[in-house]
């Protein structure tokens, strides 16, 4: 039976109802929302309406239609990146950053001449936030930063940070690629003003789905314009939300299997499925702290990290690891620089790479004892 261990890309498996809610949809009602006024359009709009709603009560965010549905979490980033910023202002963000994050700010950088400041990790690939309030300057027009390290699960200190970005009036943005679903997040305890959030990792839904909220204080351009199966006579995009962003068909396919998604967390709970993923992290450093030549990256302690752990063997190669796991002990890891080469700066493997493992709800100790059972072999141990 093989092993999936590569959560931090894409979750798998799903919940089951999440299944079921993609076929039922292609099967049983299979058409477009908010299109028409017969009965399984408006079952299709209210699969979306429902769908905010749950998003809102996972997220604490006061009104649903502050959040736009995208197709990804890179999406809702660029969405803000390029809606928010103009010439000459100046942004705050860290080295941890995905791709998602680093490459439109560093487009931004050379055609809109944007000031952008990488704020360094520390040792454990943790974050100074007394770095951050130096940085900010009058022309502080945004700080950007995800919630917890792809490469490192490295948690991010965001309620500190959000006190300091209201203290100073200053719209903080937060990539939740790697927390939504699996930690608590509460936008108002946080003061978090832009949440971009991805549905196929830690909110366990299908690919092809995610989201941004959007403050009421935040005015952001949109990227795109089109249908939205209403005020058809505006020959320009409605200035209302979430219209304002949401051109063209939604992937209600997707949507409708996030909705069960979200409803088995909120069932399930946040507090029981962040308990069982720190579990399985404390679990699994237990095992790699006793395989002699092997390195962990990142904080190596399950209370400030994700259950994401990056490591490298001494006398192999990640990506020779990563395929030798794949191909004889049919266990599934990420090996490379997971998009992330930032990150990979900050903690010395920009030129190697690492092997990571990232769990999810489903796994269990049983595949960490097998991971550490394989690993043994590798090393000889």
């Amino acid at each position: 039976m093989s092993i999936y261990l590569d959560n931090a890309a894409t979750s798998f498996p799903k919940p089951e109802s999440v299944y079921q809610a993609v076929d039922n949809y292609q099967r049983n009602i299979g058409v477009n929302p908010g299109r028409g006024s017969y009965r399984r359009a408006e079952q299709a709009q209210e699969i979306i309406v429902e769908t905010r709603k749950l998003l809102s009560q996972l997220f604490n965010i006061e009104t649903p239609a502050r959040i736009v549905f995208t197709a990804n979490v890179t999406e809702a980033l660029n969405l803000t990146l390029k809606g928010l910023l103009q010439e000459g202002d100046h942004v705050i963000t860290s080295q941890l950053e995905h791709n998602a994050m680093w490459r439109p700010l560093k487009r931004l950088e050379r055609e809109r001449n944007i000031d952008l400041t990488a704020i360094p990790c520390l040792e454990g690939s943790y974050l100074d936030v007394d770095q951050i309030e130096k940085a900010i300057c009058p022309e502080t027009k945004l700080v950007a930063l995800n919630h917890a390290s792809n490469v490192t699960g490295a948690i991010l200190p965001i309620k500190e940070v959000g006190d300091i970005c209201r203290q100073h009036q200053i719209p903080l943005l937060v990539d939740t690629a790697q927390t939504a679903g699996v930690y608590p997040i509460d936008v108002q305890r946080l003061n978090i003003d832009l949440l971009a959030f991805t549905g196929h990792k830690g909110l366990l839904g299908p690919t092809g789905t995610g989201g941004l909220y959007i403050n009421s204080d935040i005015e952001l351009q949109p990227l795109k314009e089109g249908g939205t199966g209403g005020d058809s006579l505006l020959e320009r995009q409605p200035d209302y939300l979430p219209n304002r962003f949401e051109a063209g068909t939604h992937n209600i396919v997707g949507i409708a299997g996030l909705r069960a998604a979200v409803k088995f967390i909120l069932e399930e709970s946040i507090t029981n499925i962040r308990a069982h993923e720190q579990e399985l992290t404390s679990y699994m450093l237990d095992y790699l702290q006793q395989i002699p030549g092997l390195k962990i990256y990142g904080p190596a302690e399950p209370e400030r990290q994700v259950a994401v752990i990056s490591f490298n063997l001494e006398e192999i190669p990640p990506e020779e690891a990563a395929y030798v796991l794949d191909e004889v002990y049919e266990i599934m890891v990420r090996a490379g620089l997971h998009c992330a080469p930032p990150a990979h700066r900050c903690i010395g493997t920009v030129n190697r790479g690492t092997v990571r493992i990232s769990f999810n709800y489903f796994n269990t100790k049983e595949d960490c004892q097998q991971l550490y059972e394989a690993l043994c072999d590798l090393s000889n141990c």
